[in-house]
């Protein structure tokens, strides 16, 4: 993906499947489907699969941004059986990395980004996430990581229905190279994209980058 268009593919371009009737309902089940399966994971099963996530946005941010030093990295505290990525932020921290964090400050509004280091304090976001403090320097991203609930091979990510990333997205200029963070498993036919779906640049997982 290039993600040089903000909008789904027009009907003539998209997968030949057909539209659920209700797509925001077929949405929700499909999200409660990959959820449930996240969290019945056992632990060896994750590490090995974080891991290998890690090791693979390594070197996509090697060669793509000659490791990001001096760029500035959104990623996120993982929640509901996410990728836990945070060893490596800690090491894109001490090369040089600026790493934020995305927060909700206002419902419905874009996110906004604060800094991240090790030793920051952190407190309690929406959602009840961790998130740096209000004192913390905003910042705005060069490369964003998206925790994926389902991707599709065209780019598209199914996240938790909140609207936060595709509002925080279209807001942004210049906008970020926008990496997707999630299982293999987790890959659909289709999210039957909305005009408000907004293609991600890559979608990693722990078979390594499905998209580019």
């Amino acid at each position: 993906m290039t993600g040089s268009s903000p909008y789904a593919s027009s009907p003539c371009m998209a997968p030949e499947l057909a539209l659920p009737k209700d797509v925001p309902a077929w949405r929700r089940a499909e999200r409660a489907r990959l959820r449930a399966e996240r969290m019945a994971m056992g632990v060896q099963e994750r590490e090995t699969i974080d891991a290998a996530l890690r090791n693979h946005l390594r070197d996509l941010l090697e060669r793509r941004f000659a490791g990001g030093a001096g760029k500035v990295l959104s990623a996120y505290w993982p929640i509901k059986g996410e990728p836990d990525l945070r060893p490596l932020m800690k090491d894109l921290h001490e090369a040089g990395v600026i790493v934020c964090l995305p927060i909700v400050e206002q419902k419905f509004a874009p996110l906004v980004f604060r800094r991240w280091t090790p030793d920051t304090k952190m407190t309690r976001g929406d959602w009840n996430i961790p998130v740096p403090p209000p004192e913390a320097e905003a910042a705005a991203p060069d490369i964003t990581l998206a925790p994926l609930m389902g991707w599709s091979a065209d780019g598209y990510r199914l996240g938790y229905g909140g609207g936060y990333f595709d509002r925080t997205l279209a807001a942004l200029s210049p906008r970020p190279f926008t990496i997707g963070i999630g299982l293999q498993s987790a890959r659909l036919d289709t999210i039957h994209p909305q005009p408000h779906d907004i293609p991600l640049d890559v979608i990693l997982t722990e078979a390594g980058t499905q998209t580019s």
